[in-house]
């Protein structure tokens, strides 16, 4: 038996460890004395302004920052609660189901939006739309689409000038592109249709919103639906070469959501990184970081388009609605 139990403990261990981060960054504090775990499916060029800041108000921290998919994130975490402190991620349902599952430690005397938190546990701090991308040269003598409808419009009449040239998430793999897709086909009546015609066009599917961009910025593609417009805002490099379009009909639009480990190592530390990204500072004139909008910044209350924390939000992650969501999907997407 004391074999078994040894074994399990290894392997479980192993597992632990054998994570392979998409990136990492050790943020040094100038007196640190303690290290904070970060696991964030958030680029660290976007967020490592709003960890600096940090760190200036609390230099006795060092901030280790891991990064991956949001879909391995929820895997991770699941396997290892007590190895993170914070869990950073675009994926709100993902996020809320481990909340709901007892992992997340409750904050309290927070003064916060009802509808920008859940259960003082799992808290929203920036407001971020799903965009259609489009490579401005690619349209030079086009009309470009404005609306859903507007881009299933101007596919139909161009097929050849589209075929192999969009792109868009792969749902299988990214936990916000499966997000974005439900959301979408509960809201818009032109979803499936968009689907359909986007697979007929050997649509290429993507991880993330940085491939797309860097695919949209050379032209190996020329449109992209539902990338993350804050990515998109935020390339610099290549601004001069890319149109970002909100749908008009509603954008679907998502909140980055935080939570703190109920086994976290540095309980109090990430309590204190919780309301810091909650607080109006890290995005403030003059230090943090801009191109991810603040729900401070937006709105004092919820827009329309946003997606709501609540628990309907997990309606698609059972696995036989999954299952069959994923298989509709396939069939439109991969023709």
């Amino acid at each position: 038996m004391r074999l078994y139990i040894f074994l399990g403990i290894f392997l479980y261990t192993a597992l632990a460890s054998a994570v392979e981060w998409e990136d990492k960054q050790l943020f040094e504090g100038s007196i640190a004395t303690q290290t904070l775990k970060v696991v964030s499916s958030t680029d660290i060029s976007v967020f490592a302004p709003i960890i600096e800041r940090f760190l200036i108000e609390n230099p006795s921290v060092s901030v280790e920052y891991l990064v991956a998919g949001s879909t391995d994130i929820y895997d991770v975490f699941q396997r290892s609660s007590d190895q993170y402190d914070v869990v950073i991620s675009s994926a709100m349902d993902l996020q809320l189901k481990l909340v709901n599952d007892g992992y997340a430690l409750q904050i309290e005397n927070l003064d916060y939006p009802e509808w920008a938190h859940w259960q003082n546990s799992l808290f929203g701090f920036t407001v971020e739309p799903a965009a259609i991308v489009i490579n401005k040269a690619e349209f030079s003598t086009l009309s470009v689409p404005r609306s859903r409808q507007e881009m299933i419009e101007v596919l139909r009449e161009n097929p050849e000038r589209f075929k192999g040239k969009i792109g868009t998430y792969d749902i299988r793999k990214s936990g916000l592109g499966y997000l974005f897709a439900t959301q979408d086909a509960r809201r818009s009546e032109t979803y499936w249709r968009l689907m359909e015609i986007m697979g007929s066009l050997d649509t290429r599917v993507y991880c993330c919103s940085g491939e797309m961009l860097d695919d949209l910025s050379d032209g190996t593609i020329a449109i992209s639906y539902n990338v993350l417009g804050s990515y998109a805002a935020d390339r610099s490099d290549i601004a001069d070469k890319i149109e970002v379009i909100l749908p008009s009909e509603f954008p679907t639009t998502m909140m980055r959501t935080a939570f703190v480990s109920k086994q976290a190592p540095q309980e109090k530390i990430a309590t204190s990184f919780i309301r810091y990204l909650t607080s109006t500072r890290w995005y403030s004139k003059g230090g943090g970081n801009n191109s991810l909008p603040s729900i401070h910044a937006v709105s004092n209350s919820p827009q329309s388009s946003v997606i709501s924390l609540e628990p309907g939000l997990m309606v698609f992650l059972d696995r036989m609605k999954r299952r069959l969501f994923i298989k509709e999907w396939e069939s439109a997407i991969i023709q």
